[in-house]
């Protein structure tokens, strides 16, 4: 698998556009709600990019896939301070849909990209993130059971 700089990634691109536009909106709040809502919609909304990096910085795939189910439970929390925003009137429907769609978007380009770095066994020589060798001496010299 080629390397594939965090700035090439959609799912990346999108999260940071998501949490730019939760800060532009925030920022236009009065003391109150920004300061409850407000500062817990912005966390989560920057987490979603931020776990998408440290993701990608990571060497295992389990890593990998374990920053990515982070990234996908701030994604979902921004989702929930999204809809508690609207209900109380400080977000405008048009903001709200708009942000709902980059959300739900982005939610479908996380998954994919979750997907896409869970090795499987057809995936080309060099792909899989594993110990180099098997630790026990060679794989065809061992006689495993039928089932397990």
């Amino acid at each position: 698998m080629a390397y594939i700089p965090i700035d090439d990634l959609n799912v990346y691109k999108l999260a940071m556009e998501i949490g730019e536009e939760v800060w532009a909106s925030v920022d236009g709040w009065t003391e109150f709600p920004k300061a409850t809502i407000g500062g817990q919609f912005c966390r989560a909304g920057d987490s979603i990019a931020a776990n998408i990096s440290e993701a990608h910085g990571r060497y295992h795939y389990k890593d990998r896939r374990n920053f990515c189910f982070f990234a996908r439970g701030s994604l979902l929390e921004t989702k929930t301070w999204l809809r508690k925003s609207h209900n109380r009137k400080l977000i405008t429907d048009e903001a709200n849909k708009s942000l709902f769609k980059k959300l739900s978007d982005c939610h479908y380009l996380l998954n994919q990209y979750i997907k896409s770095i869970i090795p499987t066994p057809d995936a080309p020589s060099g792909t899989l993130l594993r110990e180099p060798e098997f630790p026990y001496g060679n794989v065809e010299d061992i006689d495993f059971p039928d089932t397990f």
